[in-house]
């Protein structure tokens, strides 16, 4: 087990102690940095994973060993007390390909219960898990999904997250709990991997961005990093006020369609409408599959299944119990997103992991080679 930091007077610094796990992540970094003025904060984070901010010390251990796990805990006892304020649970498995994988068992719902096993020999007054907006059933335009609405996910993440939930209810013992059933994350750069898709077909005028599988009336609902950060510091801050259980919705009230967010790329980076039509869904199983014959492009046959699923959230409780309102939209944050693709496509494509046109590959080379130059 590897330590990046460590302070020998954290223990009497009089900060209350957080633990963010999966610290190194898009949601883990950004919220570190935000959490340590008024907190002293412990990431942990598996080996091989790039460090946290400085501002945390890092433990690095193995989520599905419960040994290893114990093991980092002890570290974090030795440190810092046995007192943890929130344990803010963000390691999850996750693969965007659709694919069965035991890792979704293993590392999401066996190991949060692991993780819970060991947090029982200490003092933890909350802990926090980042569930998805995924696990409810899908509903219909104009028709909002609370809290109490029915739990169906189709596909195993938010399978996976469904049956962790059931595994926190029965295992969380004398902490706190709450559930933040989040909408699809996206920020300044995108970092969505949806979203960034979408921008990208439409960029390159692909084939496909002109055609869709489902209803293009249906929409996913997202929230940006920075209103994400804020719920998550407001749910540890309200944490002595919050019931012992309780789910909550954090996503933005208004979900964009696949129309909506269509018609908004295609002015942004064009300037003109984007014509968008709606394929059968037997058709498109057919186009898409013979398209992953030739270079396994974003579009998955599982995604077709799932093209008609809309979601809106009722973001009430969040309102009433935490104080807290999303201050973004994703319909106005796209002009934020176009513009930096615009500046330096580049940049951009590499940000958002996306495989580069031949003329941005070109557009690379010289760069680095005039830099090289210099």
């Amino acid at each position: 087990m590897e330590n990046q930091t460590y302070d020998t007077g954290a223990r009497n610094s009089g900060k209350e102690v957080i633990i963010v796990t999966g610290s190194s992540g898009l949601i883990g970094t950004k919220l570190i940095k935000r959490l340590v003025k008024n907190y002293r904060l412990i990431g942990l984070d598996k080996t091989g994973n790039p460090f946290p901010p400085i501002e945390a010390e890092c433990v690095n251990f193995d989520i599905t060993s419960e040994d290893s796990i114990r093991a980092a805990m002890e570290r974090v006892r030795y440190g810092y007390g046995n007192k943890i304020a929130s344990v803010i649970h963000l390691a999850a498995y996750y693969d965007f390909s659709g694919e069965p994988s035991p890792l979704y068992e293993k590392v999401t719902v066996q190991g949060t219960e692991n993780l819970l096993n060991v947090l029982q020999d200490f003092e933890v007054e909350q802990f926090i898990f980042s569930s998805t907006n995924l696990i409810y059933k899908p509903t219909v335009p104009g028709q909002k999904i609370n809290e109490d609405c029915p739990i169906a996910p189709n596909w195993d993440y938010p399978e996976s997250k469904a049956d962790t939930e059931q595994v926190i209810k029965e295992k969380h013992g004398a902490m706190k709990t709450v559930l933040l059933r989040m909408a699809g994350v996206y920020d300044d750069e995108g970092h969505s991997i949806p979203i960034s898709h979408q921008i990208q077909r439409i960029y390159e005028k692909q084939f496909t961005s002109h055609f869709y599988s489902g209803d293009t009336s249906h929409g996913n609902v997202f929230v940006h990093l920075d209103d994400v950060l804020d719920a998550l510091i407001k749910t540890v801050e309200k944490r002595k006020e919050l019931p012992e259980e309780v789910a909550i919705n954090i996503g933005e009230p208004e979900t964009p369609s696949y129309e909506d967010l269509q018609q908004r790329i295609g002015k942004l980076i064009h300037g003109e409408d984007w014509e968008t039509y709606e394929v059968p869904e037997a058709l498109a199983k057919i186009g898409s599959w013979g398209m992953n014959l030739f270079g396994d492009p974003f579009i998955k046959p599982w995604m077709i299944d799932r093209a008609d699923d809309h979601y809106e959230l009722d973001v009430s409780r969040a309102k009433e119990l935490l104080g807290w309102v999303p201050s973004h939209r994703l319909l106005d944050t796209l002009s934020v997103i176009i513009s930096k693709l615009k500046e330096d496509p580049v940049k951009w494509y590499k940000e958002n992991k996306l495989e580069m046109p031949s003329r941005l590959k070109e557009k690379e080379k010289e760069e680095v080679q005039a830099h090289a130059s210099h």
